[in-house]
């Protein structure tokens, strides 16, 4: 039996010695009670001495009640490790109260079958992080476990390389850098706002061309917060067009939800260890927003 280092904190030791799982899916464990420390319940962050006892159980898998379903995706690449989707607007991506169908997931379950990581629990196989419903464009899910823990722990480390073209309103200078700190607002709790004390949020930025009242921008993520493009721009006084949380209370109807794309997505292949970059043009409804809102010299 592998023993403890001195002051090693549980959820790490819990990760090295059981390679199979995540340094997140050990800390969610922790928190659940699966994992004893001379018989007694510790918290993840709990320091440890060499000469503790630590027994760990792990959850086994529950039968999933998601069905799968015959939903057309958007396949970017796929192999026996990965798949990459283009998601449409208005697609969830996993199941939640009041989506159980129709999501990614669903759509996953039917074109891969068993083939997807279990790391994400039941509701979220394969998926190893999300993009709103109302925005469009790349994300990576995994097929197996060891696939599912490299590709958290780069996004963690922030080795996922992630761009997003969005349109804002109003005029942007030509690049620019919003760092403030991203958690639940105080007044909404469904809503995320810049908060003192939240999680590090950076969103790096460039105009792509500037339109009628709008600025077509490039986004590029050095974090991956809750809604933080969204969050970032509204702080900075340029929402999204189409944004029903973060913009203005007119919001643009014909949209249906926020300009936003990812539009490219880079990572080191968790089986090749090689660099890999997708892209996606940007859909329809994107290019016929620019084309109505073109400037005419």
């Amino acid at each position: 039996m592998l023993k403890p280092k001195k002051n090693e904190r549980l959820d790490s030791f819990v990760s090295r010695v059981t390679p199979d799982i995540t340094r997140s899916y050990a800390a969610k464990i922790c928190e659940e009670g699966c994992v004893l420390v001379n018989g007694q319940q510790k918290g993840k962050s709990t320091k440890l001495s060499e000469l503790d006892v630590v027994q760990i159980n792990i959850p086994s898998t529950e039968s999933l009640d998601t069905l799968p379903e015959s939903i057309p995706l958007d396949i970017v690449f796929e192999d026996k490790h990965i798949i990459v989707i283009n998601k449409p607007k208005g697609m969830v991506v996993h199941p939640a109260a009041g989506n159980q169908s129709g999501t990614l997931v669903n759509a996953l379950l039917h074109h891969c079958g068993e083939q997807l990581s279990g790391i994400g629990g039941i509701a979220r196989p394969g998926i190893v992080h999300r993009i709103d419903k109302n925005t469009s464009g790349l994300l990576v899910c995994a097929k197996t476990d060891l696939a599912h823990q490299s590709l958290s722990e780069q996004m963690k480390d922030h080795g996922v390389s992630r761009i997003y073209d969005a349109i804002v309103y109003g005029k942007l200078e030509d690049t620019g850098t919003v760092n403030a700190p991203i958690g639940r607002s105080q007044k909404d709790r469904k809503k995320m706002a810049v908060v003192l004390g939240g999680r590090e949020a950076i969103t790096h930025y460039e105009v792509a061309r500037q339109l009628n009242r709008f600025t077509h921008i490039r986004c590029i993520l050095e974090t991956g917060r809750t809604h933080q493009i969204r969050v970032h721009m509204a702080y900075i006084g340029h929402p999204i067009a189409g944004d029903e949380v973060y913009g203005p209370k007119k919001i643009i109807k014909n949209l249906d939800g926020q300009c936003l794309n990812a539009s490219q997505l880079s990572f080191i292949h968790p089986n090749t260890d090689k660099e890999v970059t997708f892209a996606t043009p940007l859909p329809e409804y994107f290019t016929e927003f620019i084309r109505k809102n073109a400037l005419n010299y």
